[in-house]
């Protein structure tokens, strides 16, 4: 339908506030752009621009938002220029379009490979596979595994996903053997950071005495090969051999095709993955798929500063990481002057190196040794690298904010934006000092649900368990919030994480640390405009606002007015990505 009527004043309003954007470097297709012009009425447009915060419909040109505001004063706005009124979502919910802050796409598609045994349940786009509630049935099912392998793919690898053994017990190459000596199992912990093998898959991938003894000192630390158990840096020694298999071309590129449309459903329009793509052959097969132009919505990369470190001598890793700047394309691109560092263990795994260590006297375990997390971390610092940092315990938290604090000293920055990513467990001292420091903080709200009651049994206490990703301080000290799922870690689903952050509601049904939820606008910033300029990108998206990339996510409902326990139940209709209307189907 077309249409056109006058309302020079709204026009010459909206025409200043694009210009004005457009002239920041904001825009993509300014006002004067020949695209033709659509306008997107809604029941509500939630813009998260605080001049205009809730409006009735969106004009958008090309690949661009050109104006928001009411549905009359957008028609009268445009009255000398054609217009098309598109009303397929005036009865929906149009909200900034969602970021996913920080995924693994190869790990995403494991998750659609394996076979899933987990402690809670998954729910995929072609099932939903329950949780294994215990020991018992964790093994059961795990046999029922292999008999149907047995049956089918004898000469594969059979790969399953989601043990913990704090919740399934211990488990073992001899338990392993005890089930299969046949077929080659190989048990992909919950946490992506631990692998437990039996004796036919020791075997197939040739992971012997001589193969460890080759490692690194740390990695032969982190390695058990008499139970079959490799952790940390003794799981990278041996994940070269594994993923050639795990992930070949014929199981990689079917499953990325999958996790695309998983992260569609969501409602997705922008996803980072900091760290990953170390393989050559793996970043040209998932190039193949996300960076398909396709794709509906783009990938963005992060280098992968603990890898270079350790290959290079400090005088070339700046050079090698800006190597990786021109190594996407499509759809797919680095980020230019980011980096990934890694400080301590898995939070799944319990190996987060915390202050007052663990109830059972075992120890945690560091990702990269503090000595050479320092050497990178100044290395990317005076290149005047954005860093983003892997953190779970609060020790760890203590060496990324001591580490900051004496680069600031020594060569102060302005808006370095430091991430501190995932964000397991912290103390009050340390988020006072994430705030005066200038850092952000990028959380995994999902940690307390699936964990939180568990850990209060196991290893950590009540106290500390409870009170895991504590977002509620961070809010109330004014730290920059995201909130990511770094799948499989938390499902990808940004309607999830809210819903995470909002009600910290476990698995089992309570409400852990109440004090520490947020509200659902805070939420919603977390994966829109706070995830944005976590990756300074928030001149491009985060918000509905003219001179803005027309990303935008498209809902059954408003998160901000329903039920705070039904926001993860909200439906994704549609997603519109730099102006492509992209239905969820």
């Amino acid at each position: 339908m077309r249409s056109s009527v006058a309302s020079r004043p709204a026009f010459s309003r909206i025409l200043c506030f694009a210009l004005v954007l457009s002239l920041a470097g904001c825009a993509r297709a300014p006002v004067g752009s020949r695209h033709e012009i659509v306008l997107f009425p809604a029941r509500e447009v939630v813009t998260l621009d605080p001049l205009h915060p809730r409006v009735e419909a969106v004009a958008i040109a090309g690949d661009s938002i050109l104006a928001t505001g009411g549905l009359e004063e957008l028609k009268a706005a445009f009255r000398e220029r054609s217009f098309t009124l598109d009303r397929r979502f005036e009865n929906r919910v149009l909200v900034p379009g969602f970021i996913n802050q920080h995924e693994h796409a190869w790990l995403a598609a494991i998750v659609m490979i394996a076979d899933i045994i987990s402690i809670e349940d998954w729910v995929l786009p072609d099932r939903t596979i329950p949780r294994a509630v215990d020991g018992a049935d964790y093994r059961r099912r795990l046999a029922d595994l292999v008999s149907r392998h047995a049956r089918m793919n004898a000469d594969d690898v059979l790969y399953t996903w989601g043990y913990h053994q704090l919740f399934h017990g211990s488990l073992s190459r001899s338990d392993l053997d005890e089930i299969s000596r046949e077929i080659p199992i190989v048990v992909l912990q919950r946490s992506m950071h631990e692998m437990i093998f039996n004796t036919r898959a020791l075997e197939r991938f040739g992971i012997d005495k001589g193969r460890v003894a080759s490692m690194p000192e740390p990695a032969r630390r982190q390695t058990d090969l008499e139970n079959g158990h490799f952790w940390e840096q003794g799981l990278f020694g041996i994940v070269p051999l594994v993923f050639s298999d795990l992930l070949a071309p014929d199981r990689y590129l079917p499953a990325l095709e999958r996790v695309e449309r998983y992260w569609h459903a969501a409602g997705s329009t922008l996803v980072a993955e900091p760290g990953g793509l170390v393989s050559p052959a793996l970043k040209a097969m998932q190039n193949q798929v996300l960076g398909d132009p396709e794709t509906p919505f783009r990938m963005l990369y992060i280098a992968d500063g603990k890898t270079l470190v350790a290959r290079h001598p400090a005088s070339r890793v700046i050079a090698e990481t800006e190597k990786l700047f021109g190594s996407a394309e499509g759809m797919t691109r680095f980020l230019p002057k980011q980096v990934k560092l890694f400080a301590d263990g898995a939070m799944f795994s319990q190996l987060m190196q915390m202050r007052d260590g663990y109830l059972d006297g075992h120890r945690g375990e560091w990702l990269m040794q503090p000595e050479v997390f320092r050497k990178a971390f100044r290395i990317y610092w005076d290149a005047g690298y954005q860093i983003h940092v892997h953190q779970n315990g609060d020790a760890g938290l203590d060496l990324v904010l001591d580490t900051l604090e004496a680069n600031m000293k020594r060569n102060p920055r302005e808006d370095h934006r430091t991430v501190i990513v995932h964000f397991g467990f912290s103390r009050p001292d340390q988020v006072a000092r994430i705030s005066r420091l200038g850092a952000f903080v990028s959380a995994n709200p999902f940690y307390p649900v699936v964990l939180a009651n568990r850990y209060s049994e196991v290893g950590i206490g009540p106290e500390r368990a409870e009170e895991m990703v504590r977002l509620g301080d961070v809010v109330r000290a004014g730290i920059p919030l995201s909130l990511h799922a770094d799948m499989p870690m938390a499902p990808g689903r940004p309607l999830l994480l809210m819903w995470s952050a909002v009600n910290r509601g476990t698995v089992d049904g309570n409400v852990v640390a109440p004090e520490q939820r947020i509200s659902p606008e805070q939420a919603l910033r977390a994966v829109t405009i706070e995830a944005a300029r976590s990756l300074r990108l928030e001149d491009r998206v985060g918000t509905i606002e003219p001179g803005k990339l027309a990303n935008i996510t498209v809902l059954a409902e408003n998160p901000l007015d329903v039920d705070p326990g039904t926001i993860k139940d909200i439906g994704v209709v549609a997603t519109i990505h730099e102006g492509r209307v992209l239905p969820v189907r």
